[in-house]
């Protein structure tokens, strides 16, 4: 994954001021050194980042961002190269979990009405 550090923060509007700055340091160095290991543009190297985008090790060599692969020689089939952000990854899955939700019957809660009128009638002798 390249990932984008700047995450999270909290405080008052001086320490997030003072934790965007930071980031955004710390940001610029990974860009420069992915620009260097790559060749990438530092556009396109944000633009990865900031899309928090997953590559497996196919995508991450042909993009530069690796040397090579450990293998498993009892692997023989090719995976292929995907880039996607996590967000996409986040709809499938709640796309997902929705329809699969809309198949489900639903479980019915409490008591029936007529169950309730029946405790309550015993209470009232």
């Amino acid at each position: 994954m390249i990932h984008n550090p700047m995450t999270a923060a909290f405080g008052s509007k001086d320490e997030m001021e003072k934790a965007i700055e930071m980031l955004e340091e710390v940001k610029e160095s990974i860009i420069n050194a992915y620009e260097l290991r790559t060749g990438l543009s530092r556009a396109r190297i944000s633009h990865l980042m900031d899309s928090e985008t997953w590559m497996n090790a196919n995508r991450a060599i042909e993009l530069g961002f690796a040397d090579g692969m450990l293998t498993d020689e009892k692997i023989t089939a090719e995976m292929p190269a995907f880039e996607f952000s996590d967000r996409a990854v986040e709809m499938a899955l709640i796309n997902k979990i929705t329809q699969k939700t809309r198949q489900e019957k639903p479980i019915p809660r409490g008591r029936s009405i007529n169950e309730l009128m029946g405790r309550l009638s015993l209470l009232k002798k």
